[in-house]
């Protein structure tokens, strides 16, 4: 009897054990955790970047402290850079050279994966899905794919660490289910406290710095108008600025759904641009001309998504 009343109790308290297990976290619950975990916590490792074919390992770091969040790159082959984020700047340091590249970029936040504060936001057009659990760089993670509910949009899949709540992989596939790009970690190491680091510690006597500043304006001030935009789509950023080393300004608007991001632009027509569309890797560019200038919309969108966009656009004084 005492053997038995034994056993019942042991079954008792493992029953109360099990009952009393916090409930699994959901798909959204835990891409929330890792928005939170990716600003707040010091971290590094080498990470492998895959696009456009091409295989890319770098060192990463991200260092975080009362609320200031800073991430580097470094590249381990030829040609030899390191790429530093503090907040909407970036700026790149060519070894081999010594010079120095910064660029602004306010509608960016992570080398890794962008994804929007609120996913509630989003609700209507992805879906978010616990897959499973898979290791990745020898620890175990939530598999969660963002799946469109659309075909206007590619599906993406990012797994998740268990313990921190970091990143270790992202991808993206088309419709087909073929992996267009990828990032992954091969190792990962959180710390206690990391240290920024200046660009001018990076900088030499001989380098040259080319900064780029990119003034926010109004899209209202844009020479064109975006007159089919799939659902949930909307207006991030817009700036008028000479690029391809040209005097002649481009207009850029940036269109976002939160995972997703188009540009386009719109300059004058010269001799040599190409019309149509091309593909490279994720990413699919949609040219047109209109009178005397060269629409190109691009994004990591399937061919289809950049074509409509592309020809739904009008020049603003013909609009009216």
């Amino acid at each position: 009897m005492t053997a038995i009343k034994h056993f019942f109790v042991v079954l008792i308290l493992s029953i109360g054990i099990v009952s009393a297990k916090e409930p699994e976290l959901t798909a959204r619950q835990i891409l929330m955790k890792m928005n939170h975990a990716m600003a707040v916590l010091n971290y590094q490792g080498t990470v492998a970047f895959f696009k456009n074919g091409k295989l890319e390992p770098m060192k990463y770091v991200h260092v975080a402290k009362n609320g200031v969040e800073q991430e580097r790159l470094l590249s381990l082959n030829s040609p030899l850079r390191e790429i530093i984020r503090d907040a909407g700047k970036v700026s790149c340091l060519f070894k081999e050279t010594q010079q120095t590249q910064v660029d602004y970029r306010p509608f960016e936040r992570s080398f890794l994966v962008d994804m929007p504060s609120n996913l509630d936001d989003i609700s209507a057009i992805y879906e978010f899905r616990l897959v499973g659990q898979e290791n990745i760089a020898m620890l175990p993670s939530y598999v969660i794919t963002i799946q469109p509910q659309d075909n206007v949009r590619y599906l993406r899949k990012i797994w998740v660490e268990k313990r921190y709540f970091l990143p270790l992989k992202v991808a993206v596939y088309d419709h087909s289910g073929t992996l267009l790009e990828q990032v992954v970690f091969t190792d990962i190491a959180v710390k206690d406290a990391l240290s920024f680091i200046t660009i001018k510690s990076l900088d030499t006597k001989n380098s040259a710095q080319h900064i780029q500043q990119i003034p926010t304006q109004s899209p209202d001030q844009a020479a064109f108008v975006v007159t089919a935009l799939p659902a949930g789509f909307r207006g991030i950023f817009f700036a008028r600025k000479p690029i391809h080393n040209n005097e002649q300004p481009v207009d850029h608007l940036l269109l976002s759904d939160g995972f997703t991001s188009v540009s386009i632009y719109m300059e004058s027509k010269s001799a040599g641009m190409l019309s149509g569309l091309q593909s490279v890797g994720a990413v699919n560019l949609y040219s047109r001309t209109i009178n005397n200038y060269q629409l190109t919309v691009m994004g990591e969108v399937p061919a289809e998504t950049a074509k409509y966009i592309a020809e739904g656009i009008k020049l603003r004084d013909l609009t009216n």
